[in-house]
């Protein structure tokens, strides 16, 4: 039975899943999540009444959650690219840099947009503030953590790079990386030149009139 992916490409979390999948070439059927498609939406909703993507639906299981989808597609789908070591300890340090990247450069580069979408009067700007802190923090230890490294975690592509790729990409547009940050940058484009990632980032360029705070003219 055909894997089916709820989803959108313009969505960091969408991305990161399509990685995993465009690594292993898995087949999948994409369930496009748009108002252009309303009756996908709402097989949605049915099976994840929480309304986050993506969602992965294979036969009579439904994935929520990025992570969780990826970790799913290595033990009931794998493929050639691994994302998660078998061996316990060293699946730990992957899982813990997925984690930075989801709480240190995610959650805060989405706290910012998504103030940028309220009303002026309902902003928040000690947040958003907060927030930007937070980004430059995480931007000078993952800089240190670079240094000689080519992924993020042990010597190969991982599910901390499929994380990582577009969470950096919004990132930068949202709260521009430090010039001096060279690992972080070099890292960066690493990621776009992954095909998995390069096709992800050309399949969300109609969507860039999204961006609330302006798509930049690069990348």
């Amino acid at each position: 039975m055909t894997l089916k992916l709820y989803a959108h490409p313009f969505s960091s979390y969408c991305q990161k899943a399509l990685i995993a999948l465009y690594e292993n070439a898995t087949p999948f059927e994409w369930k496009m999540l748009s108002p252009e498609h309303p009756d996908v939406y709402a097989e949605f909703a049915d099976l994840w009444p929480l309304k986050r993507f993506p969602v992965l639906v294979d036969g009579k299981r439904t994935v929520p959650e990025a992570s969780c989808i990826i970790e799913y597609l290595d033990l009931f789908h794998p493929g050639p690219v691994r994302m998660v070591p078998e061996d316990p300890k060293t699946a730990l340090e992957v899982r813990a840099m997925d984690r930075f990247f989801d709480n240190y450069i995610s959650t805060p580069q989405q706290r910012i947009v998504f103030d940028a979408i309220r009303p002026e009067g309902q902003r928040d700007a000690r947040g958003t503030a907060e927030a930007r802190e937070m980004l430059d923090a995480a931007y000078a230890w993952l800089d240190r953590h670079m240094e000689g490294r080519e992924w993020a975690a042990l010597d190969r592509f991982t599910l901390a790079d499929c994380g990582a790729a577009p969470f950096l990409f919004y990132a930068d547009w949202t709260h521009r990386i430090d010039a001096g940050f060279a690992n972080v940058h070099a890292y960066r484009r690493r990621l776009l030149a992954r095909p998995s990632f390069a096709r992800a980032v050309d399949e969300a360029r109609p969507y860039r009139s999204f961006f609330p705070l302006g798509a930049p003219d690069r990348d």
